[in-house]
């Protein structure tokens, strides 16, 4: 009989082998990232970004490796099965690969397969629409609902599993409306703390300020920008959608401008992808909840992924730290 196939190792288990380099392992993950480029003695290699439901690790694989080739064919967005021998560089969990094997399109029709790759967002899909549908359904001004319904009669299949990042927070599927959901939360707590808030105003900016995303990002298991994402950016993209649906239903000419005001301007800074500087109470207040949701949703996505025996995470960009991940006892 011919030798059992090895255990398969989740990237969970692959960061608990402390002390573990050159254990070898084979793993079955999706390639989330690859980018071909050029080292200083001009030999190409690849930086890529592989993953599953569990999380994810970077690693270099240089042309005189057997699996450069094959993961030149295998390209983004590819489910391959790899064999390799556990590394680490500054501290990362950075693998080095021996095989890689592209699994067929009948591989990925295994029953359960894809649910142990494809990251997810805790919450239930659907009842974080139906929630989401509820905090349209309580507008009160009759122009602004409007806007917000038409802006997702086009967008609504694709906004329901899109991710709101491509790495940065809540990048995975159906982030995007658990991100939008969690800042509908916070607004609903936070706006009697500010009587100054327009809270139709406000409510409309944060379910709409990143629907340029549904247009910005692509692929169906590995994120990435399309052309109009890469050219224009989700802020004009949003923008677009929002000023074609509030001329459409014919919404004020001055509510009008203060709801693609806060599109314009929800990312907060310039150097983080703002058009301009929040400028009106609502804007600041949209830019806030989102900068918070954001930041938050790192922390709950690195707790989620840490490890029973880590203490610290990896660093995270946009926190600019490690995060101290085990609990208070």
């Amino acid at each position: 009989m011919p030798d059992a196939p090895p255990p398969l190792s989740t990237i969970r288990e692959l960061k608990a082998r402390e002390g573990s380099n050159g254990q070898a392992f084979t793993s079955l993950l999706v390639i989330r990232k690859l980018a071909l480029k050029t080292a200083s003695n001009g030999n190409p290699f690849f930086s890529a970004d592989l993953g599953d439901r569990s999380g994810s690790f970077g690693c270099t694989i240089f042309n005189d490796s057997p699996a450069f080739e094959l993961m030149k064919s295998a390209g983004e967005g590819a489910v391959v099965r790899v064999e390799g021998k556990i590394d680490y560089y500054q501290g990362r969990l950075s693998p080095k690969l021996s095989k890689i094997v592209v699994l067929s399109e009948s591989e990925l029709g295994a029953p359960g397969l894809l649910d142990n790759i494809i990251e997810l967002a805790p919450e239930n899909a659907d009842d974080l629409w139906r929630e989401f549908a509820g905090y349209i359904e309580a507008m009160k001004h009759p122009e602004l609902k409007a806007t917000v319904q038409l802006v997702f009669s086009e967008i609504g299949d694709l906004f329901r599993w899109v991710p709101a990042a491509v790495s940065m927070h809540h990048a995975y599927r159906h982030g995007l409306l658990e991100h939008t959901v969690h800042m509908a939360r916070a607004c609903k707590v936070l706006l009697p703390l500010y009587p100054e808030v327009h809270a139709d105003l406000a409510m409309a900016g944060i379910l709409l300020h990143d629907t340029g995303k549904t247009i910005e990002y692509e692929g169906t298991l590995a994120t990435k920008r399309s052309r109009r994402g890469i050219l224009q950016g989700h802020v004009v993209l949003g923008y677009q959608l929002v000023r074609k649906a509030g001329k459409t239903v014919k919404l004020d000419d001055g509510l009008l401008e203060r709801l693609e005001h806060v599109v314009l301007s929800h990312q907060g800074e310039p150097e983080w992808g703002a058009a301009v500087y929040a400028a009106t109470p609502e804007a600041v207040f949209v830019s806030m909840i989102d900068n918070l949701d954001a930041k938050m949703g790192m922390v709950q996505r690195a707790l989620r992924q840490a490890g029973e025996t880590d203490e610290f995470s990896e660093r995270l960009p946009g926190l600019s730290s490690q995060l101290l991940t085990r609990p208070i006892t």
